[in-house]
């Protein structure tokens, strides 16, 4: 980081823009950390993709499957290979707030540019409870801090906390993937202090639009939907942060039936039968030339057959 505890916000909001990508985190062949991947996908995503910036050790890079170290690991090998390139944001967050403080001084020290922490999953708490976490990772800890508020957790951040912990010093924005209703509802409430994102393609343009937003922050879909010869997503956000929402509209419709195979394989799956879509993601972007590769259990890799359905709609869409 290179600003003060009290310039969180104000460093977020010049340094958040642009398309962000929420990372996978392979593994090699005997299950290790796979460091050379890493590096591999980090320059697929800044020389081929124009990534803004990268979200790591978060949801897409299976937090929960990683050791203390194999995540203290990953941001180094990341922030090392990203360094004066583009800025990273690393997920820190777990049930203990003192391993949460752990991670996060790691990650401050290591060069993270900022960090963000899910909400503490296990035990159910009551809203104090919850204020009473936060506030102990937050105050043990200088880097700007993102709240993460994701129906992946199970756990929904009430909008009274939402709003008290926007007063924080150093908390500077949020990550809301809890359906945009929702997200409205967060951003009418603490816009004006923090930064409110939605990591949702299909919301982006209005987005942008109608919110005044200039990040997407952050999922894998920028390179799930998009390669290095076609880059639909960065052309159409690259029109509406420019003012021209009509080329951006035609070229977000261009790319609906990609969407459409995002819906089937991601975000479908995940609304219809509570299936976490990371198997999914690292099978589809192996097609596009990112590491890609198997899962950690619990999560299952996809079925044989899976696998050559989703090729088949891949090729239909002409992606591969």
């Amino acid at each position: 980081m290179n600003y003060a505890r009290e310039d969180s916000k104000a460093a977020a909001r010049s340094s958040f823009h642009g398309l962000w990508a929420a990372m996978t985190t392979p593994f090699t062949i005997d299950d290790l950390l796979d460091e050379d991947a890493l590096m591999r996908d980090i320059d697929i995503l800044v020389d081929d993709l124009k990534i803004d910036g990268v979200f790591c050790t978060g949801v897409m890079g299976e937090f929960w499957a990683l050791t203390l170290e194999e995540r203290k690991r990953a941001v180094e090998v990341i922030v090392e290979n990203t360094r004066g390139r583009i800025p990273v944001l690393a997920h820190t967050g777990s049930p203990s707030a003192r391993e949460t403080i752990e991670l996060t001084r790691h990650a401050q020290d290591a060069g993270a540019d900022f960090v963000v922490v899910i909400n503490p999953v296990y035990p159910q708490a009551s809203e104090e409870g919850l204020k009473r976490w936060f506030l102990e990772v937050l105050e043990a800890v200088d880097i700007g801090v993102w709240l993460f508020d994701t129906n992946y957790s199970g756990v929904s951040l009430p909008l009274s906390l939402i709003n008290e912990l926007a007063d924080v010093e150093n908390v500077c924005g949020i990550k809301m993937g809890h359906g945009h209703d929702r997200y409205l509802e967060v951003l009418d409430k603490v816009g004006d202090r923090i930064m409110v994102c939605e990591p949702s393609e299909a919301d982006w343009l209005e987005n942008m639009q109608r919110h005044d937003q200039k990040v997407y922050m952050s999922a894998s879909t920028p390179f799930l939907i998009q390669t290095a010869l076609r880059q639909p997503m960065l052309e159409y956000t690259t029109a509406a942060l420019a003012g021209d929402f009509a080329k951006a509209q035609a070229i977000s419709q261009e790319i609906q039936p990609i969407r459409d195979l995002t819906e089937k394989w991601l975000h479908g799956r995940w609304k219809r039968d509570r299936i976490n879509p990371v198997p999914a993601i690292k099978y589809w972007s192996g097609l596009l030339g990112m590491s890609g590769g198997r899962v950690r259990p619990p999560l299952v890799d996809l079925s044989d057959e899976q696998k050559r359905e989703m090729r088949a709609d891949l090729e239909g869409v002409g992606l591969i």
